[in-house]
């Protein structure tokens, strides 16, 4: 893929920002700031648009609780066509981080894991979402 350079005015203050949020993550320059950014962007705006993308489902929970794994896996089984796959993993004695791995419409996606995070004695959850093509 052929990079092409160009020229960006800002104010003072956005670029102050811009750089803020170079620092931020880490990035080697504004134009690997500005690429995230737009990457970003994009993403979103297919996220709106109910395109397909990829992403992962990412959920803490203490697996003490009762049938927190027997209504995710519920769950899950109405979703089989959008999950590629899953993993769990123990962080402590009591602690289980589970992370699915889905590729479908951003609604149904978005649905899915909605339901998943919902379910009670989960402590955390989290969609994250990409393009896919």
């Amino acid at each position: 893929m052929a990079v092409i350079r160009f020229s960006v005015s800002l104010e003072k203050e956005l670029l102050s920002e811009l750089d803020q949020y170079v620092r931020d993550n880490n990035f080697t320059n504004r134009s690997q700031g500005l690429r995230h950014l737009i990457e970003k962007h994009i993403v979103e705006k297919k996220w709106q648009c109910n395109n397909v993308v990829a992403g992962a489902i990412v959920m803490i929970y203490d697996h003490h609780k009762k049938d927190i794994l027997a209504r995710s896996n519920e769950i899950q089984h109405d979703y089989f066509d959008v999950i590629l796959s899953s993993q769990h993993f123990h962080l402590s004695h009591d602690t289980c981080l589970e992370i699915i791995a889905v590729k479908g419409k951003a609604k149904i996606l978005t649905e899915l894991s909605e339901k998943l995070i919902s379910i009670k004695g989960i402590k955390h959850g989290k969609l994250i979402m990409s393009k896919a093509d």
